[in-house]
Parts: structure tokens; C-alpha cells; sequence
């Protein structure tokens, strides 16, 4: 598998930012996950949308979905001019709730909406997807891909009662988000986030190989970043930039 970031930011993009989105790829699956604020111009970095074979969105606050219309649209045209077939649209998935929303993910002949929870195993080509519901403020999952005999956990939006026992143990990669850190935040604020330092003591008891701290506002510095994190030492720790890419 290769992972690419797209977006790591939050709540809105910095410059020639993206909010959450990453594509994540095989030898023959392009799949993205979230498609937050400025994903599709990045994305068009690494692969024409089109190609896409399926879209997983975590949930549905606008920091992780805010590209989703652009991206209908960009589908529409390209079927259109027949980069793309119109008997195949790009499926999403996604909670069911709000079911606005998931309602919403259905365009035309471009996208297609198929809920997932916490019981849900998909497989979108050679990936195998399963999912946790996290603590946060409306229904939002984390994401199991399994791939060739690796395996890449993205934690999405997470408190810090979020049970990853099994679901994230010993993954070769685990992107977690690190919203907050220590001097920015009060408890009350801490509700359905995690701060720094609480990701990478998730980290380090999962024993995941690999650490890579997401959903950062654009104004902190990397070392402030890493100083927090340092409890996490099993593995490799990175802070997430926009183009970083990652193969298992």
C-alpha cells in the first residue's frame, strides 16, 4: 500500500492547505479517505479523479466532507466527455446518520451512497475495510485497511475513550489525529478529540510500527509537535505534511 496525505489540516486549510484526505493505493485500487477542504486540488497532484475506485468518508463534519460536491461534479463532467464510464459511478460510504447527509452522497449518475457501522467488512478491489465507531459528537468510524499482509489503521476524529483494543494493535501504520496541543486546549474542550500527547500514548500501547499524527492546525511547528509525542517511542513518529507519502 502507498498513503498519500492530502489534507491534514483543521478546522480549515492554511495556505496551499487541505483539511482530511488520503489517498490511499495498491498496484490496482485507488481509494480515497475524506475529502476535506482543498483534497480534489491536491489530489489531482497524484491521480486524475476519475479513477478513483471508491470513497470512505469517516463523518460528516465539513473539515472531512467539504470537497464531497466538488468532487460529485468532477465526476458528472468527466463521465460526460467519457474519461469515465456513466454506468459507473463512485461509490461512497459513510454513516447513515444524519441521513441528510448520507442522502446527499448520491449524485445523478456520479456517486453512489452504501452506509457502513461498526459491524461493516467491505472490500473495495484488493482491500479489505472494517470499521470502529470513535468517540465524537455525531457518528464518525475509524478505518481498518488490510492490503498484501499490511495493514494501515486512519483513527479519523477520536476521543480519548475510544476503545482501539483490537482494531488498532500492532498496525504498520496508524494515522491518528493529534488536535490539540497542550497549551491550546482546557478538558471541556478535549470532548471527541485527542491532544498530542494522548495520540502518541495510543501509539505507543497499540505498539503500532508506525505513528503518523494528523488533523493539526496550520500554525503549529513541527517541533512543538514531536516534543509532545515523544511518550511514543515503539516506532517511527512523523507529523503529517500535505504530499508526505508512506508505502507499507
Amino acid at each position: 500500500m502507498r498513503i498519500t496525505i492530502l489534507g491534514c489540516q483543521s478546522p480549515y486549510p492554511g495556505p496551499d492547505g487541505a483539511t482530511a484526505g488520503y489517498l490511499v493505493q495498491t498496484a490496482t485500487t485507488n481509494l480515497l479517505l475524506d475529502c476535506g477542504s482543498g483534497v480534489i486540488s491536491q489530489l489531482g497532484k497524484e491521480l486524475p479523479i476519475y479513477k478513483l475506485d471508491a470513497v470512505v468518508l469517516s463523518h460528516y463534519h465539513h473539515d472531512h466532507i467539504a470537497d464531497v460536491g466538488v468532487l460529485q461534479y468532477g465526476i458528472m463532467v468527466h463521465q460526460n466527455v467519457k474519461d469515465r464510464d456513466a454506468n459507473h459511478p463512485v461509490p461512497i460510504y459513510g454513516p447513515a446518520e444524519p441521513a441528510d447527509r448520507a442522502e446527499s452522497l448520491t449524485y445523478r449518475d456520479a456517486t453512489r451512497f452504501f452506509p457502513v457501522d461498526e459491524h461493516s467488512h467491505i472490500e473495495i478491489g484488493d482491500m479489505k475495510l472494517s470499521f470502529l465507531r470513535t468517540e465524537h459528537d455525531v457518528p464518525c468510524y475509524a478505518v481498518r485497511i488490510e492490503a498484501n499482509g499490511k495493514t494501515f489503521v486512519y483513527g479519523a476524529d477520536s476521543g480519548p475513550t475510544t476503545k482501539w483494543e483490537p482494531f488498532a494493535r500492532q498496525a504498520d501504520l496508524f494515522i491518528c489525529e493529534g488536535t490539540f496541543l497542550r497549551k491550546y486546549y482546557t478538558p471541556k474542550e478535549l470532548n471527541g478529540h485527542l491532544t498530542v500527547e494522548l495520540a502518541a500514548q495510543a501509539g505507543q500501547q497499540l505498539q503500532v510500527k508506525k505513528l503518523v499524527i494528523t488533523h493539526l492546525f496550520h500554525a503549529y511547528k513541527e517541533e512543538d509537535i514531536l516534543e509532545e509525542a515523544k511518550s511514543y517511542t515503539y516506532g517511527e513518529c512523523l507529523v503529517a505534511k500535505e504530499g508526505m507519502q508512506i508505502v507499507l
